[in-house]
């Protein structure tokens, strides 16, 4: 089976030739997520390139949850995971938890016991930390370190009867307390914590370590090529140390790539859970939020993030990547299948004082400029309609074309029109505009006589819905090194304003997307808009100065 894309990278130049060398048979992948919180985008790439690099193979891809720490995990993220890569257009061959195989874990644990590879350690987690050494000196034995195989056994076996408190001891592999490799120094491979695990319940009080129990869920599954980001680099002469000294029939092997890091965004789930918990945010699936469940209900697509992360490449480099970039990608797919349409986010009401008060007329307009095949529609026009605050000047400065006292612009998809008078309240503020039309101008209607420089949307007030805007900046500003990432946070990151759009958009569903004239795409809440009360929030702005190399 050889790769059937046409992409190329380290990785799979390894496996295109571990296949010639009869090294494997068939490419198995898996994605492993920790379910203790919402995958973000960082994790949309590594989803993409596991499952995508062995479709290329014609292998397969499993979905297994490493569960190994119950105090931190929820069957809520089990469910968010699997509804997230089944939206990023991803289907599993196998669907497994790591909890499954604690059995034969332990049997493997006691293994190590056994050949005297493993011990029952009494320090604190403290302890074994002042211990460890640091990248310059070397680790100290535990006092614990040679007590005898058939102790160690009693011991072990006392821990998984729940004879001790939790932290009272741990199992550590007994490896290489002077390795210059930190992760060798005789690590903790079980700890005892007596919390009822989502997925067995009160079955264990005694539970693997993700460092001791993910390169076993590796070779139990089959896993050919064992694909992760770069920081678990140094962690693979333990992966491989795990695999051999358990004696596992199958041999997987470590591949690591650069992982995803985006500019002005959060990526620590531990982060991202603080926002959650003390509610700086609406939920993971806040449109702030880096997650995927977030950039669905913002408005991103599937089509997007997957075009985003084949971009980026499957690479040794790491970095930071403009968040520009993965904006680029979704307005490359939108431009081509949200419908055009207008909305005004903040109000300023216009009376077109020579336009008949009980008439009313349709307007139309494309669809989409871009893709003629989806068609015209119609839009009403009467004598009073919203055009954008920012879109009238009393006092303009120079090369300003929009509306002002005096001058003429067009509606979009309309006639001209020229103001005359402006209503002020009593405080000032410009609360209404009287203009005047002319009725030779209408749009499509071959008027060649003067022109404008400008051109303004517009809704027209009778049949307007109102609707709520919800108009996102990035969730973090400034440098990335000034203080906590608390003290980063946007107080800007979220403005909500209220306005209308076109009357057909009240029958828009949540999930639909438009392309708002002037402002941008814009995505129907699926959280918090109802038939009666639509909200709006903006996916992404029409132009970057982003390009992509």
């Amino acid at each position: 089976m050889e790769n059937t894309s046409n992409s190329s990278d380290f990785i799979r130049e390894i496996i295109t030739e571990d296949l010639k060398a009869g090294k494997v048979s068939t490419v198995i992948t898996r994605f492993p997520p920790e379910p203790n919180g919402y995958l973000h985008i960082g994790h949309a790439k590594a989803i993409c390139i596991n499952f995508e690099i062995a479709k290329d193979y014609n292998g397969k891809t499993n979905l297994r949850f490493d569960d190994t720490n119950p105090l931190k995990e929820d069957v809520e993220y089990v469910k968010a995971i699997k509804e997230d890569i089944a939206w990023l257009g991803f289907e599993w061959d196998g669907l497994f938890f790591a909890s499954d195989y604690f059995g034969e874990m332990y049997d493997r644990a006691v293994l190590l016991i056994k050949k005297g590879l493993a011990f029952v350690d009494d320090l604190s987690a403290e302890e074994i930390r002042q211990t460890r050494g640091t990248l310059t000196e070397p680790g100290e034995n535990s006092p614990f370190r040679n007590r005898s195989v058939e102790e160690n056994l009693d011991l072990f076996d006392r821990m998984r009867k729940g004879e001790f408190k939790d932290g009272e001891k741990v199992l550590r592999a007994k490896i290489d307390m002077t390795s210059p490799n930190i992760n060798l120094r005789d690590p903790v491979i079980y700890r005892i914590s007596h919390t009822t695990h989502h997925h067995t319940g009160d079955q264990w009080c005694i539970y693997p370590m993700y460092a001791f129990a993910h390169p076993l869920e590796d070779a139990i599954e089959g896993v050919s090529h064992s694909l992760c980001s770069l920081e678990f680099r140094d962690q693979r002469p333990l992966y491989d140390w795990v695999v051999r000294e358990c004696e596992m029939p199958h041999v997987p092997h470590q591949y690591e790539f650069g992982r995803l890091n985006l500019t002005d965004t959060i990526m620590s789930k531990r982060f991202l859970k603080k926002l959650v918990d003390e509610q700086v945010v609406d939920g993971w699936d806040d449109p702030r939020m880096p997650t995927i469940s977030a950039l669905r209900r913002r408005g991103f697509t599937p089509e997007a993030i997957r075009a985003f992360v084949r971009e980026l490449g499957v690479t040794l480099g790491g970095g930071e990547v403009d968040y520009k970039m993965l904006e680029h990608y979704i307005r490359e797919d939108l431009k081509l299948k949200a419908p055009r349409t207008m909305g005004v986010v903040r109000p300023l009401k216009v009376v077109i004082t020579n336009y008949p008060e009980d008439q009313s007329e349709l307007l139309e307009a494309e669809v989409n400029p871009e893709v003629p095949e989806m068609g015209t529609k119609q839009i009403p026009f009467s004598r009073e309609i919203y055009i954008e605050q920012d879109d009238f000047m009393e006092v303009p400065p120079a090369k300003y074309h929009r509306l002002f006292p005096g001058n003429e612009v067009r509606l979009k998809n309309a006639y001209f029109i020229k103001c005359n008078d402006v209503i002020k309240d009593e405080a000032g503020n410009v609360v209404e505009l009287h203009c005047t039309y002319d009725v030779e101008t209408k749009s499509g209607s071959g008027f060649t006589g003067r022109k404008v420089k400008g051109t303004i949307h517009w809704v027209d007030a009778k049949s307007a819905v109102p609707a709520e805007f919800r108009l996102y900046e990035s969730l973090l500003t400034g440098d990335k090194n000034d203080g906590d990432f608390i003290d980063r946070l946007n107080p800007n990151s979220l403005e909500i304003v209220h306005g209308f759009v076109e009357a057909d958009l009240q029958d828009a569903k949540p999930q639909d997307k438009f392309q708002f004239f002037r402002h941008g795409y814009f995505n129907v809440d699926p959280k918090h808009s109802t038939p009666e009360h639509k909200v709006f929030n903006l996916i992404v702005s029409l132009k970057s100065s982003f390009q992509v190399k």
